[in-house]
């Protein structure tokens, strides 16, 4: 007899780890599909095999990822079940993971789909009503399983054909940890993520960043939007200058070093080479602008932020010196600091 096997969409948060948990104890077989984008887990890219193998080492879960960033992008310009409290499509999110989840079914030779979700946990996207919507949606209907709550949902197809036992399930219902941690004890699983952090779409600061990108207010047109200008939006200060152009300021070494490794050719790179101070990126200066005499305000202007924000010049010297690099063009700009007062209503949250 062919051994029983299935997929679960895994998280990294003790819901997805449980939900694991819960069918591999009726000796089902399961692999584990993480999800990545800019907004979330997205640091795990860095080192996969480490992350794997930590997984496997705490949670004796095997799990692959896959980065879906580029799809996810597209996603946000016009989610159809539209947005939460924040920037976050909840629902579309998981309509499309659960889609791409079930297209990987015959490929990991597995026969069904494991979910974390818990009924009435989230007010968005774990509502009976919503949870139908989804598995409709994403073409899941009958091969979604969730394990936590599946004795308070109608019995599905994988149950009824015996593939899980259902009565090994359970019944977890509302927004207490109280039963997740009762029953990561159970299992001998004491090192687990807080529920706090998660994605950055319901940040209700840095969604506003990302939001206001997508809505098209600045030379960064929505159409443009790439994994490396959505790593760019939650590093340093953040501004929106009067030509319209993006700019990031470092806040510290810490930032210039971040924001050194997301420039990219169409970036205008600025800095005081022979001065304590910020490294600045106007994002595609080389590409976005309308005009050249709005990149030169721009560029003017970012010089002086840079000025402002670097180590006070001495009294006898009134400007500082900025090297701007953009292309294959290198060029020294001298200005003075920017005072406060003109440029804090650029400032992005």
């Amino acid at each position: 007899m062919k051994k029983v096997k299935g997929l679960s969409l895994f998280s990294g948060g003790l819901d997805s780890i449980l939900a694991t948990r819960v069918v591999m104890e009726q000796g089902i077989e399961v692999e584990a599909i993480q999800f990545v984008t800019p907004f979330f887990n997205y640091d795990i890219l860095a080192d996969i095999p480490a992350h794997k193998s930590k997984m496997l080492d705490q949670y004796g879960i095997y799990v692959e990822v896959e980065d879906i960033s580029p799809g996810y992008l597209r996603l946000l310009h016009n989610p159809a079940h539209g947005f939460g409290k924040n920037f976050n499509p909840c629902i579309d999110c998981k309509i499309m993971m659960f889609a791409r989840a079930k297209q990987l079914l015959a490929e990991k030779g597995a026969s069904f789909l494991i979910s974390g979700e818990i009924l009435g946990q989230r007010p968005m996207s774990q509502r009976r009503d919503t949870m139908n919507v989804i598995e409709r949606d994403s073409g899941t209907k009958s091969i979604l399983l969730r394990p936590l709550c599946a004795q308070l949902m109608q019995e599905t197809a994988v149950e009824a054909a015996g593939l899980v036992d259902r009565s090994k399930l359970l019944a977890m219902n509302g927004r207490s940890r109280s039963p997740q941690i009762e029953l990561a004890a159970k299992y001998g699983i004491t090192d687990f993520p807080s529920p706090a952090g998660g994605c950055i779409l319901a940040d209700p600061i840095l969604s506003k960043r990302i939001a206001q990108f997508y809505a098209g207010d600045s030379v960064l047109q929505s159409a443009e939007i790439c994994v490396p200008d959505i790593r760019a939006l939650l590093v340093g200060r953040q501004f929106i200058l009067p030509g319209g152009g993006w700019l990031i300021v470092g806040r510290d070494e810490k930032d210039n070093n971040k924001l050194e490794k997301l420039i990219q050719a169409e970036d205008a790179r600025l800095e005081m080479e022979e001065w304590p101070g910020p490294l600045a990126v106007l994002k595609k200066a080389g590409s976005q602008y309308p005009d050249h005499e709005k990149l030169e305000i721009d560029l003017q202007l970012a010089a002086a932020l840079v000025v402002r924000y670097g180590r006070k010049l001495p009294e006898n010297i009134g400007k500082g010196e900025v090297t701007c690099l953009l292309g294959t063009s290198r060029r020294l700009i001298l200005a003075a600091p920017l005072a406060d007062k003109i440029f804090r209503e650029w400032q992005l949250s």
